[in-house]
């Protein structure tokens, strides 16, 4: 493949020779050409990569598509990758799941729409409006939660009765309480992660799968992030999150942080939860995002993030294995699945995701060669939008 830069500088061209299944000729392309804020991904098939290329000598041409690709394939191309106005919820409460604890819901979008369930990140990050938008409101019932400790759920940033089953659990009262038979799951960092931990558990209850940012709670990922394998992307940012522990403490930063983010001194807490939240928030984008990293300097919500990360990392994600979320793709092998992955992503570097592609092949997967970890970030929003409409699609033709 050759690349180079068209004239204008703002779009990538390549050449490149596609080989198709044996008993066709090869097909040769010449141009593609595409925005570096939106470019198409590579897109990954049951183990096969796709690359769909096109003329654009005088930026009118449409992508050419080879003609043994699956309509589906071509199809996907004509998706709206464009993210949804912003919209209020029409329903919202309080869900009491344990002695202790009590989470936030909402819902909004088509009152009598199809289900969707969104997972948010951290764990310990809340939730936002903007998580809304990636969703059809016309088409989808859009439900958000705040998973325990985190946002707007209370107790704030408690750890008691605070582990994955628990917030498995937690889905589980909410989609009762909200009398859905079954839903749509979304999920990106830490909720992808979450999101597959449930659909693994209640695999019936679940009618298609968006991951996004893939995150397994493996050791290799926590030791990449957070014992100095990103340091070496972000030297300059990990000082900061480095220098807070003194160095006879440094042999496990994950524990050394443990120690203060449950110190009996508010502000020992304040301290750590910010420079535990920077860390994070200033590798989360490919480009630096300065109201991302704002988030930081927020005490109320640098404290449940930090703590509640920390109290899931320290003790494994509460899963019984390291590979323990690989070992149970068989339970979810059958439900219809798109996976977008940052191809920057420095938080959940794609080892992650290209190992969950390789134990479900099945699953579409798409890369986003322009982005890093952010859900926020065009590239992976666009192809998170596209994700839902191809779902949607499904979910209206099985109904014909």
């Amino acid at each position: 493949m050759k690349l180079g830069l068209s004239p204008n500088s703002n779009t990538i061209l390549s050449s490149s020779t596609l080989s198709p299944p044996p008993s066709l000729p090869p097909i040769s392309f010449s141009y593609i050409s595409f925005p570096f804020s939106h470019s198409l991904p590579f897109h990954y098939k049951g183990g096969e990569r796709l690359i769909c290329c096109a003329q654009n000598f005088d930026h009118k041409t449409e992508p050419i598509v080879p003609t043994y690709l699956m309509a589906s394939e071509h199809e996907s191309q004509q998706l709206n990758r464009n993210l949804y106005p912003n919209l209020e919820p029409y329903a919202t409460g309080f869900l009491k799941v344990s002695d202790i604890h009590t989470i936030y819901w909402e819902k909004s979008g088509n009152p009598s729409g199809h289900p969707v369930v969104f997972i948010h990140g951290g764990p310990g990050g809340g939730t936002s409006p903007s998580n809304r938008r990636f969703f059809d409101p016309d088409f989808y019932q859009i439900i958000l939660f705040d998973q325990r400790g985190a946002g707007k759920s209370t107790p704030h940033a408690c750890l008691e009765e605070n582990t994955t089953w628990d917030l498995i659990d937690d889905i589980e009262k909410l989609r009762e309480h909200l009398e859905i038979p079954e839903w749509q799951v979304f999920g990106g960092s830490w909720g992808s992660t979450l999101a597959l931990a449930y659909s693994q558990s209640h695999p019936d209850k679940v009618t298609g799968m968006i991951l996004r940012g893939i995150f397994l709670l493996r050791k290799k990922e926590i030791d990449w992030f957070y014992e100095g394998g990103a340091a070496a992307l972000f030297p300059d940012v990990w000082e900061s999150f480095r220098d807070l522990i003194p160095e006879n403490e440094r042999g496990c930063f994950v524990d050394a942080y443990r120690k203060r983010l449950n110190s009996d001194d508010i502000e020992t807490q304040y301290a750590a939860a910010r420079a535990w939240t920077k860390w994070e928030m200033m590798t989360a984008h490919l480009l630096p995002n300065e109201d991302n990293i704002k988030k930081g300097d927020d005490d109320f919500f640098s404290l449940a993030f930090a703590r509640i990360e920390n109290h899931y990392f320290v003790n494994k994600g509460f899963f019984p294995t390291d590979s323990f979320l690989l070992d149970g793709v068989d339970k979810i092998r059958h439900i219809n699945a798109v996976i977008v992955q940052g191809r920057y992503d420095v938080c959940c570097p794609m080892m992650s995701a290209w190992d969950l592609h390789k134990a479900w092949a099945e699953a579409d997967f798409r890369v986003v060669p322009d982005a890093g970890h952010s859900a926020n970030e065009p590239g992976v929003a666009a192809e998170l939008v596209a994700a839902n409409e191809k779902l949607k699609n499904l979910i209206k033709n099985k109904g014909n």
